[in-house]
């Protein structure tokens, strides 16, 4: 027998049209967007999330990281609420979905609510957390962090942008910074919606992605000290090239991650020269290296032959090495229970669907700290994601928010 709800979905054209309404805010150059963390265009964004969500009925909280929760009332004042979200922010070359797809796709699952007049037991959170990215301020996930008291306030608030600037600043300048205790609230689950970020789904040829595990990492900021020196005229054996060094140490990079295959990757994504000039050797040159794995003791392994030897290739050329971690997770392992909700709503539903681990981090690796937490993904076409290129399509978006709709409805419990 059918029960009432089996055909719940959402207003998927409304879905689609918020999207590309929020995408309109802090434009990218060819498409994309360019919304980074504490920004006047992050402000403007969040100023534009909440509006919806005051016109959806639901209130707003801003905790002192600048994380938004909007909160859809249950019948029962005792209940613990569902959260259900993902972050606004993007990197400075990002796609319209990455993240933003999380939250309006949780506003919509409240609007859907709304719409049908449907109450749940379990009050219906809406989060816009801070700083996932990590672009401007590492370490991504900064704000979660700080929430799942993995991070402290103060070691938060001192994080430095490439400009000095720091978040603890940038937050009171742009008019986000709240009053409520970070972590002060209690969550009775956590699900997530996001694009997979990888080209397996699309590969695949699968709408929704029933996420089981995420990936642990380590971001390792190096920082080498060479000697600036005229590129023309500074004799090659005479050369302290901070810059080689950097080369060398990421072929090690590449080399280290494809001996621990199959389950690890490892690169360089991120790199400053000073002084940067065409042609002077870099006195000094700043790199994180990203390495995961959902292996622990791979994980842990891999940091552990990179923070040995790349001292060790820098020393070879005279060349100072200091390295320091700016970013971690342990892999994370999700509530089974919620994880067979969010499986047996893809199949109620008619979607196609595989089990799936993150290859990125999330939100939900600090919020399962503190609860039962899961994730819902869908497709991006190529696997492409953190470029402005990123896309998905109307139907993918719509079908993980269905999914979503259904997970979070069981978990929140509908009255009547």
């Amino acid at each position: 027998m059918t029960a009432p709800t089996d055909n719940l979905r959402i207003n998927g054209e409304r879905l689609w049209d918020s999207l590309m309404e929020m995408a309109k805010i802090g434009p990218g150059v060819r498409g994309g967007n360019n919304r980074q963390t504490l920004t006047d265009a992050d402000a403007e964004g969040r100023a534009l999330f909440q509006s919806w969500c005051e016109a959806a009925g639901m209130t707003m909280g801003v905790d002192r990281m600048g994380t938004m929760f909007a909160t859809r009332p249950g019948t029962d004042p005792d209940a613990l609420p569902v959260y259900v979200g993902s972050h606004l922010d993007t990197q400075p070359t990002g796609g319209k979905f990455d993240g933003v797809l999380g939250v309006l796709g949780a506003l919509e699952l409240v609007r859907t609510l709304n719409d049908l007049g449907v109450r749940t037991k379990h009050p219906i959170v809406v989060t816009n957390w801070a700083n996932e990215e990590g672009a401007r301020f590492a370490p991504a996930m900064l704000a979660s962090g700080v929430f799942a008291g993995q991070l402290t306030l103060d070691y938060a608030y001192g994080r430095k942008d490439p400009e000095g600037k720091t978040y603890g600043e940038e937050l009171k300048r742009i008019g986000w910074l709240g009053d409520e205790e970070v972590g002060a609230r209690k969550m009775h689950a956590y699900f997530e919606y996001h694009i997979e970020q990888g080209p397996i789904l699309e590969a695949e040829q699968k709408s929704i992605g029933v996420v089981t595990h995420c990936q642990g990492l380590w971001w390792l900021e190096v920082t080498l000290t060479g000697k600036e020196a005229h590129t023309g005229s500074t004799p090659m054996a005479m050369r302290v090239n901070a810059g080689l060094a950097m080369a060398r140490i990421i072929e090690r990079v590449q080399a280290i991650a494809m001996e621990n295959q199959p389950g690890a990757v490892g690169g360089v994504g991120q790199v400053y020269f000073s002084p940067n000039s065409r042609n002077v050797l870099p006195g000094k040159v700043v790199f994180t290296i990203d390495i995961r794995s959902p292996d622990r003791e791979k994980l842990d392994g891999m940091r552990a032959v990179i923070e040995a030897e790349a001292p060790l290739i820098a020393a070879e050329l005279g060349v100072g090495c200091s390295i320091e971690p700016v970013g971690h997770f342990d892999p994370v392992t999700f509530d089974p229970a919620l994880v067979g909700r969010v499986r047996s709503a893809a199949e109620r539903l008619g979607y196609s669907h595989m089990d799936i681990i993150s290859g990125a981090g999330h939100d939900a690796c600090w919020a399962a700290k503190v609860a039962p937490a899961t994730m819902v993904m869908c497709p991006c076409v190529d696997g492409l994601s953190h470029n402005e290129d990123e896309a998905i399509t109307p139907e993918w978006a719509a079908a993980g928010a269905d999914v979503l709709l259904h997970a979070v409805l069981e978990t929140a419990e509908i009255v009547g």
